[in-house]
């Protein structure tokens, strides 16, 4: 390898690392990527920040917004009733929700459906008095599956058809991946409805594994005020005023100091009790003994004001939340809000709340001004867990909405007219009629994906113009250049899908593809089996939280461990082999 190969080999590594450990973001991760090749001068200046004006990047971004169109215009709230019709039956339930799932996130992006499929998920399961833990994690799958089905579903089809373009001169259209697509998810959501969601443990942890909605336990703070009926009495005898309501006292803080609840210390003003209970329980405690929010300020906005109301939301990855803790981002002084509560997958919290950093998938149990909850919310950042309406929906423009996006798919489809013009067109009338807010154009882009795609284009491009690609597939070919053709077809399918569960999917399609054409190439085969292949498994991440983000953000409302993932996400994966392999074979033959 010469200079540039070897630095641009050591910079992947480093993105993979970056990736694989979470410690870094992986927007900051894949732009810190590019600017290094930009300083050691393997990508010119001219060509860095290429990847914000390629099509795919512009593709999600557009998708995404008018992702919100569709929801302002009521066709989501429409479809998604659909999920009520399955009863108290969980097996009919996950089936209904599934093809629901798998629709939307065909042609909207899957973050986004789980983002309004999940409320209704958790509604239901609160109406018929069941846990959301065998019914969430399908909904995840499902979701990720359905984007399979066309080029707009999700991002790594998205970059497949442009690689398409940049490599071979042609992209692949909108509906090319969905007889694969179609085979791959239908045959997943079986499992899934039928077995899948049987294979989840439950929870080893009684606090996790829920009754209903209602018995989440938050991790709080309250502090003991002036004329507090705990004053004088020992921290180990309070356990049983706990138990009266279901609170379980964890220990206390003072002066900065943990001590735990079996401490013979007395109880003085200022302490602060760590405690873990459900929302109702929490208010009830905080009455009956007289102890405080937080502090003796916050305590003054809540004892000043009778129209406050609590908000249950989930941390996504992108929130701004994320890495911080309430008081680092002013939660309380800028939206005038208190975090009351952090569930963590049933995991104890030792410090102040107020001062813990908040990590995706954690459950906020929040106390906000009345009439102000969408506003915080989207402040923040994060996702309601409950469906409180904080979205106006114009039904009255629900045909204007539907009828827009469906034509322009259909111009795009047939080659009429260019997929980001048509989206481009589609956002901009949602904007004449109303249907989307200027500022909702910039709130609704999920910017973490678009830094990362902009970003790892580039490097994707030196990858190939480096000779870097010519190196890997070289070795690869020593190894596998004696097996049939089918045989290498399926291990490019099983090395992206292992990729795809520890690295992010968009990160791995951009990797893979070139691969897969130079392997092509090499073996003097049709390159579309080899980058179709790699479009469905990089979409196939379900051994790991961490490997999508729609498995992330049900972790909390789940209460799901990491191991939980594999036991129902490793049958799927080989099932997707399974089919998707003969299929690719018989539509897109060698």
């Amino acid at each position: 390898m010469n200079l540039d190969q070897s630095l641009l080999s050591g910079i992947i590594i480093l993105i993979f690392i970056f990736f694989i450990s979470g410690k870094v973001r992986y927007d900051i991760v894949a732009f810190g990527a590019l600017i290094l090749t930009v300083l050691f001068g393997i990508i010119p200046v001219s060509g860095a920040f290429s990847g914000f004006g390629h099509p795919a990047t512009i593709i999600v971004a557009l998708v995404l917004v008018v992702s919100v169109g569709l929801v302002n215009c009521g066709v989501i709230s429409h479809i998604s009733k659909i999920m009520s019709l399955g009863g108290s039956v969980v097996q009919n339930h996950i089936s209904l929700s599934g093809i629901v799932g798998a629709f939307l996130s065909a042609f909207m992006n899957n973050v986004a459906t789980l983002a309004l499929l999940m409320p209704a998920d958790l509604q239901v399961a609160k109406r018929t008095k069941r846990s959301p833990r065998a019914t969430l994690m399908p909904l995840s799958f499902a979701t990720i599956l359905g984007g399979m089905i066309t080029m707009i579903g999700t991002p790594p089809n998205i970059i497949i058809s442009s690689i398409r373009e940049d490599y071979l001169g042609q992209p692949f259209k909108m509906f090319d991946f969905s007889a694969v697509g179609l085979l791959a998810t239908f045959s997943g959501l079986i499992y899934l409805s039928l077995i899948g969601w049987k294979l989840i443990p439950k929870s080893k942890n009684d606090e996790v594994d829920l009754s209903t909605l209602d018995d989440t336990q938050y991790s709080s703070e309250l502090t003991v005020a002036k004329n507090s009926k705990i004053l004088g009495a020992r921290f180990s005898d309070l356990q049983a005023s706990g138990a009266e309501f279901g609170v379980i006292i964890r220990g206390f803080v003072r002066n900065r100091k943990f001590y735990p609840h079996y401490s013979r210390l007395e109880v003085k003003v200022s302490d602060t009790l760590l405690i873990q209970a459900t929302p109702d329980s929490l208010d009830e405690f905080r009455v009956a003994l007289e102890l405080d929010f937080s502090s003796a300020e916050r305590q003054r906005v809540v004892d000043q004001s009778d129209n406050l109301s609590i908000c249950e939301v989930v941390v996504p990855v992108d929130s701004r939340a994320n890495g911080k803790s309430a008081q680092s981002i002013g939660l309380y002084w800028r939206q005038g809000s208190i975090l009351l509560g952090i569930h963590r997958r049933g995991r104890n919290i030792t410090r102040k709340v107020r001062n813990v950093l908040i990590k995706p998938g954690d459950l906020l149990l929040l106390l906000v001004p009345n009439g102000k909850e969408a506003d915080v919310v989207a402040w923040l950042g994060c996702w309601p867990l409950i469906d409180r309406g904080l979205t106006v929906t114009q039904a009255n423009k629900l045909w204007v909405g539907v009828a827009t996006f469906v034509i322009a798919v259909l111009f795009a489809s047939l080659g009429i007219i260019s997929l980001p013009v048509a989206l481009s067109v589609v956002t901009l009338i949602y904007v004449y009629a109303r249907l989307i807010n200027p500022s909702e154009i910039y709130s609704s882009i999920e910017w973490p994906v678009i830094i990362l795609m902009g970003s790892m284009i580039p490097i994707g491009f030196a990858f190939t113009e480096t000779g870097l690609t010519s190196v890997v597939v070289d070795n690869a070919l020593v190894f596998i250049g004696g097996w049939p053709h089918w045989a290498i077809l399926m291990g490019i399918l099983c090395l992206t899908m292992t990729l795809s569960d520890i690295l992010n999917n968009t990160a791995t399609a951009l990797v893979m593809a070139p691969i897969s054409v130079e392997i092509a190439e090499r073996l003097g085969v049709s390159a579309d089996p080899f980058l179709m292949a790699v479009a469905i498994a990089a979409s196939c991440a379900f051994l790991t939280p961490i490997g999508h983000k729609n498995n992330t953000l049900i972790m909390g409302p789940g209460g799901y461990d990491f191991a939980d993932f594999w036991r129902i996400g490793l049958p799927l994966e080989i099932i997707i082999i399974s089919v998707s392999m003969p299929a690719i074979l018989f539509f897109w033959p060698l």
